[in-house]
């Protein structure tokens, strides 16, 4: 299981949002390379990024600082938030970027997924962002009427491999993850499962561990403190 601590960036900061609402942000860093490189100078197994302007609107707009965070730290990076061009996805990929994740596209535009897939094979993911079970889009925004674990498996099915899953309710609250909804998403659905939101100790880490998803993204708690990547390192490599 590898460990992901976040930096979502919004306005040039890296904040965090309460359960997706814009208007509900903190901010913990005003230098995003700072940020990025303490998190690759503590050994975690990567960093996840989202672009939430680009989320919000449905195009990349913090291009050139992704692509400096990777420059600086090296560290494995992947990238969500407004990418629904193969253009972006290019332009992502051509700057060494190690995996693009897709989210609002992967919903609205099947064949521009799988052709992204096709293309690019397992340095593609999708981003699934569920409130009461149902995917939604456009930077959280929108809700669908498409069941969440049904369409990862539909997804697992037509060849794709990591999916990033959130479930929206718990993301920022620190109240714990939603077991439940990662256990049928491993049950269900014959791919990676990266679990995202609520992960709020490292107990959650473990519980996580054993029900078999293959990642975790670490966002407020990392930031408070809560939990420190050696710790959750640690919890991701105990034996079951």
């Amino acid at each position: 299981m590898k460990i992901y601590p976040a930096i979502d960036i919004l306005d040039g900061k890296a904040v965090r949002l309460l359960r997706g609402d814009y208007d509900a942000r903190t901010v913990y860093g005003d230098d995003i390379i700072k940020t990025a490189r303490a998190i690759a100078d503590a050994g975690a197994d990567g960093i996840h990024m989202v672009d939430l302007a680009g989320a919000k609107s449905g195009a990349p707009t913090s291009f050139d600082t992704v692509c400096a965070v990777k420059a600086e730290t090296g560290a494995f990076l992947q990238i969500g938030g407004g990418i629904r061009t193969m253009a972006d996805v290019d332009a992502y990929m051509d700057a060494c970027v190690d995996r693009v994740i897709i989210g609002t596209k992967a919903v609205n535009d099947r064949e521009f997924l799988l052709a992204a897939a096709r293309k690019y094979g397992s340095r593609i993911a999708v981003g699934i962002d569920a409130r009461d079970g149902m995917a939604a889009t456009d930077g959280w925004l929108s809700t669908s009427d498409v069941d969440a674990v049904t369409l990862c498996r539909q997804l697992a099915d037509c060849g794709i491999r990591s999916f990033i899953c959130t479930d929206i309710s718990r993301d920022g609250a620190m109240q714990g993850c939603n077991l439940e909804f990662y256990r049928r998403l491993c049950a269900d659905v014959d791919a990676d499962i990266i679990a995202s939101g609520g992960i709020s100790t490292v107990g959650d880490i473990s519980r996580l561990r054993e029900i078999g998803v293959s990642g975790a993204i670490i966002g407020r708690a990392y930031y408070t403190g809560a939990i420190k990547i050696a710790d959750a390192m640690r919890a991701a490599e105990a034996p079951l």
